[in-house]
């Protein structure tokens, strides 16, 4: 399956440049739209979850309309190449794991390999774990230190007070 040449021109027009990262999330999104027969999400149908916040993520969110802002883009950060994705409509997820390139490959011949090689041949295509909840409005609180306006799913209560987490002193019994 050959590189869509437009496609690939607006994920480095709004990345800002070409790079091996922005490679993978560009084949990583290819292959969940092969796989999971989804498109651009104009909402929050199309669901990913990506356990890294490198370039790739851009590519995802150019080719399938997932953006933190929709609450369809979230990051589950574990420094892996891996992106899960999900379709509500159908139920249907995956989750793919870049493999290993060859060690002959250097850095900067990365985005060559990675865009000259069939996307189902990079990743290892694993179950994903169960469907992230809709995004949902929280109500806010104002922080009794800072004052500023915090969503509740983020606050704390301190001493009876709403703290935002800038604002609290974590409990650990081994700071002295």
């Amino acid at each position: 399956m050959a590189i869509d040449k437009n496609a690939w021109e607006r994920c480095a027009a709004f990345h800002g440049h070409v790079c091996g990262g922005l490679a993978i999330g560009y084949q990583a999104a290819r292959l969940a739209t092969e796989l999971l027969g989804i498109g651009f999400s104009d909402d929050e149908e199309i669901v990913c979850v990506t356990e890294n916040d490198a370039c790739g993520v851009d590519a995802i969110q150019v080719l399938l309309g997932c953006s933190i802002g929709k609450g369809n883009l979230l990051f589950h950060m574990r420094g892996k190449q891996a992106f899960s994705f999900y379709d509500r409509k159908s139920g249907k997820a995956i989750r793919l794991v870049l493999k290993d390139k060859p060690e002959h490959i250097t850095r900067e011949q990365s985005m060559d390999y990675f865009l000259s090689q069939e996307p189902k041949d990079l990743f290892i295509v694993k179950e994903a774990r169960p469907i992230p909840e809709p995004a949902r409005i929280f109500k806010s609180y104002r922080c009794a230190c800072c004052g500023e306006m915090t969503g509740e799913n983020w606050v704390r209560l301190v001493d009876g007070e709403y703290r935002c987490l800038d604002c609290i002193k974590t409990y650990d019994r081994f700071n002295v």
